[in-house]
């Protein structure tokens, strides 16, 4: 008998059905997360919208055919003028509206040319960096945003447990965890997403600047040896 209680037993324990683990989904955890996860998806639109268009537009900027300078100063040693002008104007870039300004002096001293290059050149720079202060806004202020999540969270859970007296209960904390913690690990990714765009696109237009520099200088050189061949004769 008593062997067959303990089978009986075995046979219960054995046929326990085990507890269904919940699992929580993205969204449901963004939902705990409050109304500053609005604000923060809204930060994190804005902010891969800014990099796609920056990114395609220095892109852009980048791109110059690898004859471009030599064409270039063929025309100008050759005194095609001209067909220098309406090269950089086919061409359609900063670093081409850069050397037509150049070429478009040609004739005044080398001082004015330059000082001339670089003001399109800053002007150009300063078009490339259109927005990018606000993506570091973003990169900023999103995790300073999920941290008043988590302030305001704790602030919900303090204000539960004062109002249960000595039935404090897990569950009447839960909201406020979560509102502290899903805010913050919010305002993190955005943040974190933001900051390595915006340093992204710095390099890159880093990258363009140089490829500038290099330009003017080859320009200014072959104006120079235009203007010495022309004062020979």
């Amino acid at each position: 008998m008593l062997f067959t209680f303990l089978q009986t037993s075995t046979e219960v324990i054995e046929g326990t059905v085990a507890p269904v683990q919940e699992t929580m989904s993205l969204i449901d955890m963004a939902i705990k997360g409050g109304w500053l996860m609005i604000v923060l998806a809204l930060l994190s639109v804005i902010g891969l919208y800014i990099f796609g268009e920056r990114w395609w537009a220095i892109r852009r900027a980048g791109k110059i055919s690898k004859t471009f300078m030599k064409d270039i100063n063929d025309y100008i040693l050759d005194g095609k003028i001209k067909s220098a002008l309406g090269l950089c104007k086919k061409t359609s870039s900063p670093i081409a509206r850069l050397v037509e300004k150049g070429i478009e002096r040609i004739d005044k001293p080398l001082t004015d040319i330059q000082a001339a290059v670089e003001n399109v050149g800053n002007f150009e720079v300063a078009k490339l960096e259109k927005s990018l202060p606000f993506l570091a806004t973003i990169a900023g202020g999103a995790p300073m945003i999920g941290f008043l999540g988590t302030v305001m969270g704790m602030i919900q859970a303090f204000f539960n447990m004062s109002q249960a007296g000595n039935n404090i209960d897990i569950s009447l904390l839960s909201d406020g965890i979560y509102t502290a913690m899903v805010t913050t690990v919010g305002g993190l990714i955005v943040g974190i997403m933001a900051y390595f765009g915006y340093n992204y696109l710095t390099a890159r237009i880093s990258d363009v600047v140089f490829k500038m520099e290099n330009i003017t200088i080859d320009l200014l050189d072959t104006l120079q040896s235009k203007q010495e061949d022309s004062n020979l004769y």
